[in-house]
């Protein structure tokens, strides 16, 4: 064989090779890893509703015309889930929510600062990842 014939062929192996190791990579690992998208819902659909949630999703709660920061949340078992108050840090808003945390069910009770707001009371069933 000539030596461009065997460059060619020695070309042609790297690369197949280097494109079977890419597809083995691919089918063991999604793209973005084990990322679980949250779960948006709006704070005046929240009242006595029931969540389903995978454990380490987030329950993002939209406010409305109401501040992010205007709500406190209480959850009654903080083994399975925990509040996370809304805020705004000066250059983004960040909504308030509910983390999953471990598999069960619990029921969260959130409040609005601005009075004559009625609790919002709701449950949360926490389920393993598929």
């Amino acid at each position: 064989m000539t030596k461009n014939k065997w460059i060619a062929l020695l070309s042609v192996l790297a690369l197949s090779t280097t494109l079977a190791a890419c597809g083995a990579n691919a089918a063991e690992e999604p793209i973005g890893g084990d990322v679980i998208a949250p779960v948006t819902m709006e704070a005046n659909d929240l009242q006595g509703a029931e969540v389903e949630l995978l454990v380490g999703q987030a329950l993002n709660i939209n406010t409305g015309d109401l501040a992010v920061d205007s709500y406190t949340g209480e959850v009654a078992d903080p083994s399975v889930a925990e509040f996370s108050p809304g805020r705004n840090d000066g250059s983004a808003e960040f909504n308030p929510g509910v983390i999953a945390l471990a598999t069960g069910t619990t029921e969260v009770t959130m409040t609005n600062e601005q009075g004559g707001i009625q609790p919002l009371e709701f449950t949360v069933v926490v389920t393993e990842k598929p």
